[in-house]
């Protein structure tokens, strides 16, 4: 067991200030349920508090299932001076009850309650101020953002952002009102005012005591955007975080992107992450994952111009202060996706900085449906109570659960089915260059014989990072030549990419190609080689008959690439940074971290006589 600052003296005090009251008991019970706690605390005083975390017999733990209390100290908007670890079962030798001496400060403390082998759920312990009463009402602020024009008035729109602090019983609410005699209401996000005219907002505050701060207001003008804009925003980036000796930034960077329109005023700002699609920006970006990044950038104004995407690179390494985030899986789909069942939700990052899709973990061995529905049902109503999602994304998350039929009989344990010989799973993949690929009768997509040149299909719904890939291939050339083709993995975004104008080469440049070749003769990269860095001979790899169907797994993680070919090793590859391609290409952009982290994956296709099929593509994120 792990405690953090521990510690007997109590707080309180009566008439003489010398008499000090028991310290508060804090307790969480557990039984039997897997998806809950049967009790635990929302709010406490600060100072000395008993945590009594117990899971026993007498709290109704019939099966001898271990339970965990923990309070992260990993994640930066709460508290982290209380490091306290618990593992309780019924048959320790404390019988399932523990205790830990704690000192609480004010602020909150995000709690997680781990079951092995079925998930977790969170909590948040809100602590406030101890001690005598709290006459003083809370401190406000208030912050007016946008666009203004050479009057100092807001073009389009104008956002009211109000704060409150309070040092002694905490904030209890915050208040708005619109006009000089508008009604009062909650505050819980900044305030838009796109009304065209003079405006007053008024604001206050009121604590945990009663105490309520005196009116004060903020007034501006709002005005019309010009018509006759043809002018698109300026945009500029900045990086943050700590570095190291190499410049790279240790644990993770934060990129803020800003926009400014003296016309028509700023309308949205997005971003595109290595190359993936193009995203609102709403927040900075956090990069916590270690590897060489680019972060694409631009803004539109209200009158529709769209300025020219501008780029930031960085690197991030191993370490920090503060850990990324323990996501069960990556997913940073735009969309919430339940096994292939798309809700069309945004796929919107959560309080503990993970996405709703990696919450959801529908890339989990799920013992069985039943199961896995009770976990998504945990997962939302989470969301739901902390505000991520709402009551009608509530029942579509669920009904999309429960069509996915995850858990059920036959599915593959863990892995995801990018394609499955189906008409719908193949219109997933998308074609860029040249050749071509059609579903065949016999569930396998083959290479076309008669649409020339080189090029890919590639499937652009998700990027992986640390993955197993299974296909099954097979050489189907025509005569007694043999197919040369690959298998694509980690390549950036393939469209708006500033470095290229044929889409089929950013896999090629900015990717690893893991290479099919049986030919014994002519190009020297044969089957299981990564092309350009890794040379496998031909009977490192084993060859097997034309028209035979091949067993391939790749797996990739962090930056080492593993290749199975019927089951056999056939080859490993440390993608160390500072590779060039062998021979040296012209054009080669070289590794020194710039192959990504995490990207796409794709089949390539050579030509009309390299006709290659493949069938049952699947994955499983690492």
């Amino acid at each position: 067991m792990v405690v953090g600052l521990t510690s007997a003296v109590a707080y309180g005090r009566t008439d003489d200030d010398r008499v000090t009251e028991a310290a508060q008991v804090l307790t969480w019970t557990a039984g039997d349920p897997i998806d809950r706690y049967l009790s635990f605390p929302t709010t406490a005083v600060a100072g000395a508090a008993t945590i009594v975390f117990e899971n026993s017999t007498a709290t109704g733990n019939t099966t001898g299932m271990p339970h965990t209390l923990t309070f992260d100290v990993s994640d930066p908007e709460y508290n982290n001076d209380v490091p306290l670890n618990i593992l309780a079962n019924p048959n320790d030798d404390m019988g399932g009850r523990h205790t830990a001496e704690v000192t609480l400060t004010p602020g909150r403390y995000l709690f997680t309650c781990t079951i092995p082998g079925h998930g977790q759920m969170q909590g948040i312990l809100t602590v406030t101020e101890g001690g005598g009463a709290d006459t003083t009402a809370p401190e406000t602020t208030v912050k007016v953002d946008g666009d203004r024009n050479a009057d100092g008035a807001y073009i389009g729109q104008a956002t009211v952002t109000v704060g409150a602090t309070d040092s002694g019983s905490g904030v209890d609410r915050v208040e708005y009102a619109v006009g000089a005699d508008g009604p009062w209401q909650p505050y819980t996000a900044p305030v838009v005012v796109d009304e065209v005219g003079a405006h007053t907002v008024r604001y206050r505050a009121s604590d945990k005591a009663g105490n309520t701060a005196a009116e004060k207001s903020v007034d501006f003008t709002v005005v019309a955007p010009p018509t006759d804009d043809t002018t698109p925003p300026e945009t500029s980036a900045t990086v943050s975080g700590d570095k190291n000796s190499d410049g790279a930034y240790i644990g993770r960077a934060e990129v803020t992107v800003s926009a400014t329109d003296s016309g028509s005023g700023v309308d949205r700002v997005e971003f595109s992450l290595d190359g993936g699609p193009y995203l609102a920006y709403t927040t900075p970006v956090i990069v916590d994952r270690v590897g060489y990044h680019t972060l694409l950038y631009r803004a539109t104004d209200k009158a529709g111009n769209t300025s020219a995407a501008k780029s930031v690179a960085f690197s991030v390494a191993e370490g920090g202060g503060v850990p990324p985030p323990n996501c069960p899986e990556y997913d940073e789909r735009p969309t919430v996706i339940v096994g292939t069942v798309d809700t069309g939700i945004p796929n919107r990052m959560t309080g503990s900085r993970c996405t709703i899709n990696e919450l959801i973990e529908d890339e989990k061995d799920w013992s069985s449906h039943a199961l896995f529905l009770k976990h998504v049902d945990g997962v939302i109503d989470g969301l739901l109570a902390d505000g991520v999602i709402d009551e009608r994304e509530h029942r579509k998350i669920y009904r999309a659960a429960k069509e996915s039929g995850i858990g059920k009989p036959g599915r593959t344990a863990g892995y995801r089915d990018l394609f499955d010989g189906t008409q719908e799973t193949f219109a997933k993949w998308e074609q860029v260059g040249g050749g071509r690929f059609a579903l065949g009768d016999d569930g396998a997509m083959t290479s076309s014989t008669t649409v020339p040149g080189m090029g890919m299909l590639w499937f652009p719904q998700r990027q992986y990072g640390d993955f197993s890939l299974k296909l099954q291939w097979r050489d189907d050339a025509p005569g007694s030549g043999n197919a040369n083709g690959g298998v694509f993995v980690r390549f950036p975004y393939v469209h708006d990419n500033p470095e290229e104008s044929r889409p089929e080469w950013v896999a090629i440049k900015y990717g690893h190609e893991v290479q099919i070749l049986d030919r014994p003769d002519g190009d020297m990269y044969k089957s299981g080689s990564i092309y350009g860095f890794d040379r496998v001979g031909l009977g490192g790899a084993g060859v097997t008959p034309k028209g035979t169907w091949n067993d391939y797994e790749i797996r990739v993680e962090g930056q080492h690439y593993s290749v199975f070919r019927n089951g056999k090793l056939v080859n490993e590859f440390d993608n160390t940074g500072g590779q060039v391609f062998e021979p040296p290409r012209s054009d080669d952009p070289g590794t020194d971290g710039r192959r990504y982290a995490s990207g796409y994956i794709g089949l390539q296709v050579h030509g009309t006589t390299d006709v290659i099929s493949y069938r049952n593509i699947r994955v499983k994120e690492l």
